[in-house]
């Protein structure tokens, strides 16, 4: 059985399912409200028509329905394709990011090596991502117009909400025209080349100034924020609970309860071996 989130302008939304419905209210003569399956569409599809339909209500922007299709599309309407995409990482709901992209986009994303290649694996992506709260700006941007699609490249900046931290990648989106919709058919994000030191070996001190860095976030008692100084793959055998924790989330469960002593922590005695891109202090 499919979950109603949301009735706006008298249709009601299931998003719960893997075949989802449309529905339509309707009333009988005794005028007792009755629900209809008025047609089944598929995931993409049902998110849109949220977008279209109820997003402007829940978060204050309607993504979808400020992209449609009319007629030639200027640079300055090209830009605000950005901001549009900018927008749904802002409400935080990867379902309504993904619902931006082509039914077969190619997401080469900045933080993950699998390129993305459909609705569900896009919003797998944004799933974690979006936990970072980030909102990006572009710094340098190209423009490009063709027949019936556009791209933008450059540099654009992201600020993580939860931490602060500002991040410099490059960018291209394509965009194409699908159902009467500017969506993006190919985004590609990569870290700043000059950004990574090619070859340069961590130093012992470096590698224990990464307990510090460790040990402020716990003095921030933001469990969130000390997830964040995790790999996205880690294994946390912490010392008081008997369960490995090894996701994000697990992580910053076990945090939640941790953060409550308001630890500090010092290192007495450290042993420092340091390999090809790792490192262990012990």
């Amino acid at each position: 059985p499919a979950s109603v989130s949301r009735v706006s302008n008298g249709r009601s939304i299931a998003i719960e399912t893997t075949q989802l419905n449309l529905f339509r209210r309707n009333k009988n003569k005794g005028g007792t409200a009755v629900v209809e399956v008025e047609q089944a569409v598929a995931p993409s599809t049902v998110v849109s028509t949220v977008v279209d339909t109820g997003a402007k209500a829940l978060f204050g922007i309607n993504v979808n329905s400020e992209a449609k299709v009319d007629g030639s599309i200027s640079e300055k309407e090209v830009r605000t394709l950005f901001t549009l995409w900018n927008s749904a990482l802002a409400t935080g709901d990867s379902r309504i990011v993904a619902s931006r992209y082509t039914k077969s986009p190619v997401l080469l994303p900045t933080v993950s090596d699998t390129p993305r290649t459909d609705f569900n694996s896009v919003k797998d992506y944004f799933d974690a991502f979006l936990l970072k709260k980030p909102q990006g700006k572009i710094v340098d941007g190209y423009i490009t117009i063709g027949d019936g699609w556009a791209s933008d490249t450059g540099i654009y900046e992201f600020t993580m909400g939860t931490t602060g931290d500002k991040v410099k990648a490059r960018y291209t989106y394509l965009y194409v025209q699908e159902d009467g919709f500017w969506k993006i058919q190919h985004h590609h994000s990569s870290v700043m080349p000059e950004g990574i030191d090619m070859g340069k070996k961590i130093t012992e001190d470096e590698v224990r100034a990464l307990f510090h860095r460790w040990n402020d976030a716990l003095a921030t008692l933001d469990p969130n924020k000390v997830a964040f100084r995790y790999a996205q793959k880690p294994v946390l055998l912490p010392t008081v609970s008997d369960v490995p924790r090894t996701d994000f989330n697990s992580i910053q469960d076990y945090f939640v309860n941790f953060l409550k002593l308001k630890p500090q922590g010092e290192i007495l005695e450290s042993n420092v071996l340091i390999g090809h891109n790792w490192a262990q202090d012990c």
